[in-house]
């Protein structure tokens, strides 16, 4: 019988329901209910709608999860659940349910940060997390430069983005070129086919007047905007817009602005491992570039797979087993869901 913690994980900071198992470094199972379908008519997440289809998947999704990993409620040793940041309603579905388990199983409860589950999700796959390490964590909510040291003590930010994140800088312009939602695969597979070069698109807080305030900050309001006018230039003029063209050069753009950034970061800390996580984390020309770029500084990056990439239970899991690995106390039963919660607060 292994002495490792088995935890079970619960996410509910928009609209997926994760729920995972891990065991020490070991994922079990990973089983999300996503409600994405429900959103795309309306073009973006709806937070009431979110919030009921947690309530409606949380227990199927639990049920699920303990039937894939062979295993009883009864066996697992802790819950960890996101305690924030997120929607709020969300929030509140998924630490509810995980206050209900851990009263009535008796177990510890750990409300964990969403953005710190991000970054320690990636042991499941690669091992235990260089530390200290540079996390870069962009999303449809953040765009974040992090300094981990210890990921259940806490993180430092260096820097974040001042306006649009960079996933919701995708939707937007998915929805511009008349592409689906959510819009960052969809820009993915559209710029295989397109020129990276053909628009030059700006880069944002890159220029030298930025850099003093903004060294390590992030903004794409600008850049969503630039494609948006361009996109109209075509229209007013008759001429067809080149959707492979412009998807493959916002999405150069934005992987140049978070990749250079991320190596600054590095450098400027003489740190060697970079980390980096959230959805737009799956992109693959990001990974591209970060490892192509990495490896001419001789510094290391780690990517979790797609599927760890997007919201999960897997990663609160993997976080809460190393909270008890750790010896780390426990959250109390009224811990609360914070939709704010700064990233420099890992447990609450």
């Amino acid at each position: 019988m292994s002495n490792e913690p088995l935890v079970l994980g619960i996410e509910t900071s928009c609209d997926e329901t994760g729920v995972g198992i891990v065991r020490g470094h070991t994922l079990l199972v990973d089983e999300v209910a996503s409600s994405v379908e429900e959103h795309a008519r309306f073009g973006g997440v709806v937070p009431e709608v979110a919030s009921r289809a947690h309530l409606e998947a949380m227990v199927p999704t639990i049920d699920r999860a303990c039937e894939k990993a062979g295993i009883s409620l009864n066996d697992i040793d802790a819950v960890a659940v996101t305690a924030g940041p997120g929607l709020a309603g969300a929030l509140l579905v998924g630490v509810a349910s995980a206050k209900a388990l851990a009263l009535g199983l008796g177990k510890p409860i750990y409300g964990v940060n969403h953005l710190a589950a991000h970054v320690a999700v990636d042991q499941l796959q690669h091992g235990p997390l260089p530390e200290p390490c540079i996390a870069m964590l962009v999303s449809g909510g953040h765009s974040s430069l992090l300094k981990v040291s210890d990921i259940t003590v806490g993180v430092d930010p260096m820097g974040a983005t001042i306006d649009d994140a960079a996933g919701e800088a995708f939707d937007k312009v998915a929805r511009l070129l008349g592409l689906p939602f959510p819009g960052g695969p969809h820009i993915d597979r559209t710029a295989v086919s397109g020129n990276s070069v053909a628009i030059d698109f700006p880069r944002g807080l890159t220029a030298k007047r930025d850099l003093e305030r903004h060294r390590f900050d992030f903004s794409f309001s600008g850049l969503k905007t630039a494609v948006a006018r361009w996109v109209e230039a075509r229209e007013r003029s008759g001429e067809p817009v080149p959707v492979a063209d412009v998807a493959a050069s916002f999405q150069e753009a934005v992987c140049d602005v978070l990749v250079r950034k991320a190596l600054d970061a590095a450098r400027s800390e003489g740190i060697e491992d970079i980390l980096i996580g959230g959805g737009v984390a799956a992109n693959s020309r990001l990974r591209a570039m970060a490892e192509a770029r990495a490896a001419d500084l001789g510094i290391r990056v780690r990517v979790p797979r797609p599927g760890l990439c997007t919201d999960n239970g897997a990663m609160v899991a993997a976080l809460g087993a190393e909270m008890v690995a750790r010896g780390r106390t426990p959250s109390a039963l009224d811990l609360p869901a914070d939709s704010s919660q700064p990233v420099t607060t890992v447990l609450v």
